[in-house]
């Protein structure tokens, strides 16, 4: 397994996935930029009468819900929905989740649909398993190792990755627990680095 991720930039550069981006509008032009610079392919297709036929033919699937609106969220459902039909695997970055009924609801839902990877702030996770209120909008207000219980939690629910962002990473498979001490404090300063990095496990 070890193998796979040390492969998996490689890999990516090789084959050049084609990843669906269903994201906020302030960072859709930085996350298509990241894909291409490791040398995926982004396509932002996200509206309801295209998102579900896409998902059937893409690579990887990213559902980021943070600048949501009516007509997005029906997208974003139609393509989680093809995405699972055609065996596309999907990341589901739960961007400010908590803080906000909908935005909750909806996020909480597309956990149960199967994600293939969850990736999130410490608070985002907490709150995403219910075991928190959320962060401060979308900024994160509980420390990483504090969100293990709730990144254990999500990972049993899906049978997938959960990745918890921040000064630490930390990645969460079941059975499976692993650190990464490879953050940088200027991540935070530069919008979009999450949003993107949520493409980037799309991609992989």
């Amino acid at each position: 397994m070890a193998d796979s991720y040390l492969h998996a930039p490689t890999q990516v550069r090789t084959t050049t996935p084609l990843v669906q981006c269903l994201t906020n509008a302030v960072v859709m032009q930085f996350t298509a930029n990241a894909l291409l610079a490791i040398g995926a392919s982004p396509a932002m297709v996200d509206t309801p009468a295209e998102s579900f036929d896409f998902a059937g033919v893409a690579d990887g699937v990213l559902i980021n819900a943070g600048t949501p609106s009516a007509e997005q969220y029906a997208g974003m459902n139609r393509a989680v929905d093809g995405a699972n039909a055609a065996g596309t695997p999907w990341v589901l970055d739960p961007v400010g989740v908590g803080g906000l009924a909908e935005r909750s609801a909806f996020l909480r839902d597309s956990v149960d649909k199967q994600p293939a990877a969850i990736r999130g702030n410490a608070s985002e996770i907490v709150a995403l398993a219910g075991l928190g209120a959320g962060g401060r909008g979308v900024d994160a207000t509980d420390e990483v190792a504090d969100a293990l219980e709730a990144a254990q939690l999500l990972a049993r629910r899906t049978g997938g990755v959960v990745a918890v962002t921040g000064p630490e990473d930390l990645i969460v498979s079941e059975g499976r627990v692993s650190w990464l001490r490879s953050g940088d404090p200027m991540l935070q300063l530069v919008i979009g680095t999450g949003c993107s990095l949520g493409a980037v496990v799309g991609a992989c």
